[in-house]
């Protein structure tokens, strides 16, 4: 995922609403939203899509009212570390672990064994965000409101997250969801090379990746995808895919827990 904004309301009878778009290469094979089970977690069940090529995921939910989602940190001067293993296991991980506290704190401890990311993991009374980057790694618990990520830390105020927050902020009343908050995570609009972050990619691309929604013919946004996690346990969730110059390819829904 290279987008993320979430209305994070413990207590409320939809504690998490949360929206995000999977930027990636269009060549890379992935499934498609459906119910599959884990390498290596035998009686376990996921709601999401799949990488065909590492075999994890970028967003998914579990039976028993789990969501996990992951963005990567985008540092060309964090070189991945040798012999890193897919971050999209993490996703996979975090959904079939039984004690989400402690193997949060396991993983903290050894996250530099990763190449950068932002985990976000929630049950319908916490939520937790795990960045690792090169400057640092920090567990924290998600305060309630509306938050964003992208590729930096959470709530970094990109252009992008900032304007995707505040159309969520202006639909919170709204029983509709998504709403007015999908127009937003896929718009293609360019930011203003005034307001563009500095990531050691270049002008040029950073210009590309500051749309919310990316069209190229090789690298684009390939999936937004958007989920309610009820009080009780029950996850929602909806996904729109993308081809090329983000034709529509497809779309697919589902309910678990």
């Amino acid at each position: 995922m290279c987008l993320i904004g979430f209305d994070w309301q413990p207590g409320a009878p939809v504690p998490l609403r949360l929206i995000a778009n999977r930027d990636e290469f269009h060549a890379r094979p992935a499934a498609p939203l459906h119910r599959w089970a884990p390498e290596n977690a035998p009686g376990v069940t996921l709601l999401g899509g799949r990488d065909e090529r590492a075999g994890g995921t970028w967003l998914a939910a579990n039976a028993f009212g789990t969501v996990a989602a992951l963005t990567n940190v985008r540092d060309p001067r964090d070189a991945t570390p040798a012999g890193a293993p897919s971050r999209g296991e993490l996703v996979c991980r975090a959904l079939a672990c039984r004690d989400l506290p402690a193997w949060l704190e396991t993983l903290a401890a050894t996250a530099h064994r990763y190449a950068g990311f932002n985990l976000l993991v929630a049950t319908p009374e916490r939520l937790w965000h795990l960045h690792r980057s090169r400057e640092r790694t920090a567990l924290t618990r998600v305060a309630p409101g509306i938050h964003g990520v992208s590729n930096a830390d959470l709530n970094t105020p990109w252009p992008k997250t900032r304007a995707l927050c505040r159309v969520m902020e202006e639909a919170r009343q709204s029983e509709e969801f998504p709403g007015p908050t999908l127009a937003a995570i896929q718009d293609d609009r360019r930011a203003d090379d005034a307001a563009l972050p500095e990531t050691g990619v270049g002008l040029e691309l950073e210009r590309e990746l500051s749309a919310a929604f990316i069209r190229g013919p090789a690298y684009g946004t390939r999936a937004t995808t958007w989920l309610t996690l009820g009080r009780h346990g029950r996850v929602s969730m909806t996904e729109q895919r993308f081809g090329a110059e983000g034709v529509l390819a497809g779309s697919s829904a589902g309910r678990i827990g």
